[in-house]
């Protein structure tokens, strides 16, 4: 279920969120946005996976705001990578897709606090929009490839449209390793 016409853009790299090791036989990059109930879906399901596969996986995370249907999506992203420069990134991302129905910005800061992300810093990287090119990068990096929702996913570089329900992912997955 490779689509090559859909290949990754922007190729993978130290820059970007990752899970393991980008010399994995697997690089699994999922194009998400912290509002959308189907990624929120994805979360468990791709948390699964990375279990199952451990060292032989590399995931990494790249933000696809949709905020025309989703509100707090961009903020959220941008909160997410504030976080990050805490040191703090995939514990946010995880608490963000936790709670999928509480992400205004209250919300954010509160998940801040919970994480000991220094709220002052926090605060101010939010009202100066600080990561908004970062997100809005991500987000032109995700439409160059050809993504138009989310979740999207690439496998090793090329685009999965195939089923993302764990039994059908996981069988694909397998046959790669």
């Amino acid at each position: 279920m490779i689509d090559n016409a859909n290949d990754l853009t922007i190729a993978v790299s130290k820059k970007d969120h990752i899970q393991g090791s980008l010399d994995a036989p697997i690089v699994l990059v999922e194009y998400g946005d912290f509002e959308c109930v189907h990624c929120g879906r994805a979360y468990g399901i791709l948390k699964k996976i990375q279990k199952h596969f451990g060292k032989d996986l590399a995931f990494v995370y790249r933000s696809f705001p949709l905020a025309e249907v989703h509100p707090h999506a961009q903020h959220a992203a941008e909160a997410a990578e504030a976080a990050d420069a805490s040191g703090k990134f995939w514990e946010y991302h995880d608490l963000l897709f936790e709670h999928q129905d509480a992400l205004d910005d209250s919300y954010l800061v509160d998940y801040a606090n919970e994480l000991k992300i220094p709220e002052n810093d926090f605060v101010a990287a939010m009202e100066k929009e600080q990561y908004a090119d970062k997100v809005q990068d991500s987000f032109m990096g995700g439409v160059e490839s050809g993504v138009n929702g989310t979740p999207s996913f690439f496998i090793n570089g090329s685009r999965y449209d195939g089923d993302w329900e764990y039994e059908p992912f996981m069988e694909y997955l397998s046959s790669l390793s």
